[in-house]
């Protein structure tokens, strides 16, 4: 750090130091920082800034530091400030003078963002393959279970009866759109700001493109101004996170009131539940109430964020430190709640007979008659009207609509026949064939369609 504060008389407070290093949390990018001096090595090289041999000196000393911090042998020093001046530090007292070569044509201002870029490409990769783990054990759950019917509701109150396997596959395609969401951002992410230097660019003759192809990057910035200070890629992931967590939170929410006593459509397994301190009966939803829990602070990461971009003058400045620390809990705590709730998803067990039993006791099966009689030639005005009153005589006499006799139905509208028997929960969901329905028919179609995708 010497070097950094050589304008400077007095060496900086031991409190700043503290308040300014971003090592604690940036040495995780260690992988990323070196890998990013290994391809600017090989082009300094190349294109004769570097000699060869000093360049052939600066890459084994990385690939050696590489090995040292993976085996936990690399003393990471406070006032190195950041994961890119503990490497180089390192470096120089490994080859001596050589090392102080590798900075040439860069600041740590592109190289930080190209360190993030790198990192932010893998953990895109690794969400991607998260979802896709959780749309599997989604698909395997609708599967399993494809015939189950239980109900469908809107504000929380029985409507519609629905096959388990359309419930389920709506979460499918909320991860779906998560996952396409996340291959839209890598496009924003797969540009290299190496080479911008601090600002303005680089005084020296280097080859962009080569160090582009050497890390894998699709293109190279054009801007050397916004590349330093460009975090609309990290803004996109936590977007994609959030709206994730989101998804996975609806669906925590779900489980657990379904696995109440009340519902008990489902149970979760014994793997993924808790017990109580003193109520021994207790089976607690506890993965899927964090997972409901955890949303909250990556929706916060990401409004943090946003925050410290919003009045940002060009270029850099060392706000965007702050970039790193709510980044990295939000892709943690991501990876971390999809692997859990998808386990948590293939262990369910379903209890069809509970949710069928609820079915019938829900007069879900109230619109299939209104449209019954608008068949007949009735209005649906007129028709909803009329199921409304046949609904509110069943609930006051305690009967469901198989227990009504063909005289009662007749009490309310001649337009019903012995027919009307024909109306059941299959009969309702089969009926329900539009593209995108619960007929068995369509569900079935959208089963084939997922595994596709999938596959």
């Amino acid at each position: 750090m010497s070097h950094v504060r050589s304008r400077f008389d007095k060496p900086a407070d031991e409190l700043v130091i503290k308040y300014t290093t971003s090592l604690p949390f940036d040495s995780r990018l260690y992988r990323e920082d070196i890998r990013g001096s290994v391809a600017h090595a090989r082009m300094l090289a190349k294109q004769s800034i570097i000699e060869s041999a000093d360049a052939l000196d600066i890459i084994k000393g990385l690939v050696e530091i590489e090995l040292e911090i993976t085996d936990g042998n690399f003393a990471f020093k406070p006032e190195m400030e950041d994961i890119h001046m503990a490497v180089e530090a390192r470096l120089k007292e490994k080859i001596g003078e050589a090392g102080g070569r590798l900075h040439t044509a860069r600041s740590r201002n592109d190289q930080v963002a190209t360190d993030l870029r790198m990192y932010m490409k893998d953990v895109i990769a690794e969400t991607d393959a998260s979802l896709k783990e959780l749309q599997t054990a989604l698909v395997e759950l609708a599967e399993k279970h494809i015939d189950v019917a239980l109900p469908g509701y809107t504000h929380l109150q029985p409507a519609q009866p629905v096959l388990l396997a359309h419930h389920y596959l709506a979460y499918f395609e909320m991860f779906q759109r998560d996952r396409e969401r996340l291959s839209d951002c890598l496009k924003r992410t797969d540009v290299l700001p190496l080479g911008s230097g601090a600002l303005a660019g680089v005084a020296y003759d280097t080859d962009r493109e080569f160090v582009a192809r050497e890390l894998g990057f699709a293109a190279i910035s054009r801007n050397s101004l916004d590349a330093v200070s460009d975090r609309d890629f990290v803004v996109e992931y936590l977007a994609a996170a959030a709206l994730a967590m989101m998804h996975l939170s609806r669906l925590a929410e779900e489980t657990i009131i379904w696995s109440g006593a009340e519902f008990g459509f489902i149970e979760i397994d014994d793997a993924y539940a808790t017990g109580s301190s003193i109520m021994p009966q207790k089976k607690n939803p506890d993965v899927a109430e964090l997972g409901r829990g955890k949303t909250g602070r990556v929706y916060g990461h990401l409004m943090g964020l946003l925050t410290t971009l919003k009045g940002l003058p060009l270029a850099y400045n060392r706000d965007l430190q702050e970039d790193k620390e709510g980044l990295f809990d939000a892709v943690d705590t991501l990876l971390l709640s999809l692997k859990v709730f998808a386990g948590m998803m293939r262990t369910i067990k379903v209890r069809p007979e509970k949710m069928l039993r609820s079915v019938d006791k829900s007069y879900l099966l109230a619109t299939d008659l209104a449209d019954y009689l608008v068949k007949k030639g009735e209005s649906f005005r007129n028709a909803h009207g009329v199921v409304g009153r046949l609904v509110s005589h069943c609930a006051k006499e305690g009967k469901t609509f198989p227990e009504l006799s063909i005289e009662e139905y007749r009490e309310f509208s001649p337009l019903f026949g012995s027919d009307v028997f024909e109306i059941t929960v299959t009969s309702s969901i089969d009926s329900k064939n539009n593209p995108g329905g619960t007929a068995r028919r369509r569900v079935a179609e959208a089963l084939a369609t997922a595994k596709s995708s999938l596959a």
